[in-house]
């Protein structure tokens, strides 16, 4: 049985698109099956896996209000083990086409249901706001992963996400649980960047897990999306690269210390 991540933050522009693709390209690599959906209305994972979205007659969008079938919309992105769920050109309409329907809050987790039989991972790339398509999300995942950026104000808007985990976990998703902090953007010649790391450190330590690998602010990270690759495959010698290659490691590591405990 696969499992579900959602990745997500309620601030904007922290990494949580480039490690949606490059973690999931990152554990294809290692040989498991990866199927990355993509929720966030702008869709930036789509585009960035060399996907036009005006080309996408049946994106996420229409199968969750029409119940279509997802296994009929995946799509293959050219990379072994690496699938991916695209959102279309009418998918920045979501909330609005979902009010009305029954069972709103509960679309994508009922479509990823025969996925999970498929797929060793199924990533979701959130929005960057609390949206009924993040609810979807949230209430679809086993876990979340939290990227945030190591810059000032880094924790801001974070408690409104985690109350927002607590009230999904209360309502609709009880076993939804902390994946684990990412710190992105992380610029080493600058005293703000280590000050944050260690902030962020503090405030989570002994409640939620931070990954040890931090994303370094990179160029071939920015330059990737626009050459529709992952960085992995766009520069593989970056520093942007080599760190989320040791962050899918450190992953797969963790999961397999949670199976233990289990």
């Amino acid at each position: 049985m696969g499992k579900v991540i959602s990745i997500s933050n309620q601030k904007g522009g922290v990494g949580k698109t480039t490690t949606a693709i490059n973690l999931s390209a990152g554990l294809a690599e290692h040989g498991w099956k990866i199927l990355l959906v993509d929720a966030d209305g702008q869709g930036n994972s789509t585009s960035g896996l060399g996907i036009n979205r005006e080309h996408v007659p049946i994106g996420i969008h229409e199968a969750l209000i029409d119940e279509y079938p997802l296994t009929d919309i995946i799509l293959e992105t050219g990379y072994d083990n690496f699938h991916v769920l695209t959102s279309s050109k009418d998918f920045s309409g979501i909330d609005v086409g979902l009010y009305g329907v029954l069972r709103r809050e509960q679309r994508l987790k009922e479509g990823l249901a025969l996925l999970k039989e498929e797929y060793d991972f199924i990533f979701i790339d959130c929005p960057p706001s609390l949206t009924l398509m993040t609810v979807n999300a949230l209430t679809a995942a086993d876990s979340i992963l939290i990227p945030i950026q190591t810059e000032y104000y880094a924790l801001e808007g974070l408690g409104q996400l985690l109350g927002a985990v607590n009230l999904i976990r209360l309502g609709l998703n009880p076993e939804l649980s902390i994946e684990g902090i990412l710190l992105t953007m992380y610029d080493r010649r600058t005293r703000l960047g280590a000050q944050v790391v260690q902030e962020v450190r503090n405030f989570f330590q002994g409640r939620e897990y931070v990954f040890e690998t931090i994303i370094p602010r990179n160029v071939r990270l920015s330059e990737a999306p626009s050459y529709a690759k992952p960085a992995l495959y766009y520069d593989a010698s970056c520093l942007g690269s080599q760190a989320y290659r040791t962050l899918a490691k450190e992953f797969l590591t963790q999961q397999s210390e949670i199976l233990s405990v289990c």
